[in-house]
């Protein structure tokens, strides 16, 4: 029996495809990319991905440590910076998008929370004539991506070209909108709601001290996304990051933009064991950021109100 049309047999046999979430057909657009199609390579993976720019410098690759190139090679296929290459080099692609009827098809869709998510379900719904309103709290859309990734691993200007593209789709937007109430949503007669609001908070770590400390403690991604609206332009000059995700290489990363001349990783785990994807870890390392490990806070220590340490096992 032929095996052509079998998704599944493609995903066993092609492991970078089979690994990625969105199944991004990978040898096809490196195999376009080695011949300098790069315009018809961001669109294999628009298809697939919906924002190529982003995950070329952002994505976890999931795709990389599935490649079967290491069993060959000492290193995977550089699929995710591949996959940038395409982004940064593609052409105008406005006329190879699907065209928006202006005839509408007559349901009305809300889509809560502007994040990835939400905007794949525009782009999906907009060229079969729905019409769509995206509601979100925040001044822009992108959702997390906007306020939690550091604009020195993504360009704004790149991030605004991919979620516009999806935008100018005529998607009516209802930015600096709240929703607090389903059932007020549901009032506008809308014919389905998406709710993609996501998790946007991080977690606090609660161990004595935690409140004497008040602001000099503060939860990783809500500090992220301080520093993205512009809410914080600067560091401490000593700055202890506790965590080994790679939120908190994020943070570490930015503390030294910010002016921090002292900035220090402390993990739980061992540094094998960190749940930073290894790039992330390397990168942390060579702007000479220390990360110590096997080391499990137990107190903030503070002074006449004034955070001066924190102890760890």
């Amino acid at each position: 029996e032929p095996t052509d049309n079998i998704p599944e047999h493609y995903h066993k046999v092609v492991d970078c495809q089979y690994a990625c979430p969105a199944h991004t057909p990978v040898p096809e657009y490196i195999r376009l990319i080695a011949q300098k199609r790069y315009t018809v390579a961001y669109m294999v993976n628009w298809e697939s991905n919906v924002f190529p720019g982003i995950l070329g410098r952002v994505c976890d690759r999931p795709c990389e440590p599935a490649c079967r190139r290491s069993r060959v090679e000492e290193t995977p296929v550089a699929i995710c910076r591949l996959k940038r290459a395409a982004a940064d080099n593609c052409g105008e692609i406005d006329h190879l998008l699907p065209t928006i009827p202006t005839e509408k098809n007559g349901k009305r869709i809300a889509l809560i929370g502007a994040g990835p998510a939400s905007l794949t379900v525009a782009r999906d719904l907009m060229p079969k004539g729905y019409s769509i309103t995206l509601f979100d709290r925040d001044a822009k859309a992108g959702g997390m991506v906007r306020s939690q990734i550091p604009a020195f691993r993504l360009p704004e200007s790149v991030l605004d070209d991919e979620v516009d593209r999806i935008l100018n789709m005529g998607v009516e937007t209802r930015f600096g909108t709240e929703v607090s109430s389903l059932k007020g949503l549901l009032a506008e007669n809308f014919d389905a709601v998406f709710i993609g609001t996501g998790a946007p908070s991080g977690r606090d770590l609660k161990i004595p001290g935690r409140d004497e400390a008040g602001d000099q403690v503060q939860i990783g991604i809500n500090w992220l996304a301080g520093v993205a609206f512009e809410h914080i332009k600067k560091a401490e000059k000593r700055v202890v990051v506790l965590g080994g995700g790679n939120t908190a290489m994020d943070c570490c990363r930015t503390a030294l933009r910010l002016g921090s001349k002292d900035v220090k990783v402390i993990v739980r785990s061992s540094f094998e064991d960190m749940k930073a994807s290894p790039w992330e870890k390397e990168d942390a390392l060579s702007e000479d950021i220390e990360i110590i490990n096997h080391h499990v806070p137990k107190e903030y220590v503070v002074k006449d109100g004034k955070l001066t340490g924190i102890l760890f096992d």
